[in-house]
């Protein structure tokens, strides 16, 4: 055994077991849009985190690309005007 397997016992953690590991895959191919739609495909395991990090990484991409946009647009109205008193209430 490892040692940093035995410390993980030793120290009381518990360890996730298969069954726990394929249940979390599964949610995470039910989450992930581009795997949803190939629902009748087996995919992997590896595939779905593969493709779970792509997701995310696509999102915050979308974030920032929507946060730029957001500021470019705050900073082209007035801050007195009704358009920028709509946008803070919808941030808030």
């Amino acid at each position: 055994m490892s040692s940093s397997r035995s410390r993980s016992r030793q120290s009381g953690v518990s360890r996730i077991t298969d069954d726990q590991i394929s249940d979390l895959v599964s949610k995470l191919q039910q989450l992930i849009p581009e795997i949803r739609a190939r629902r009748s495909e087996k995919v992997s395991a590896s595939k779905i985190l593969q493709e779970t990090c792509d997701y995310i990484r696509s999102l915050h991409r979308e974030v920032d690309d929507l946060s730029d946009r957001l500021s470019a647009l705050l900073a082209s109205t007035d801050n007195n005007s009704a358009e920028a008193a709509i946008i803070r209430s919808l941030l808030m």
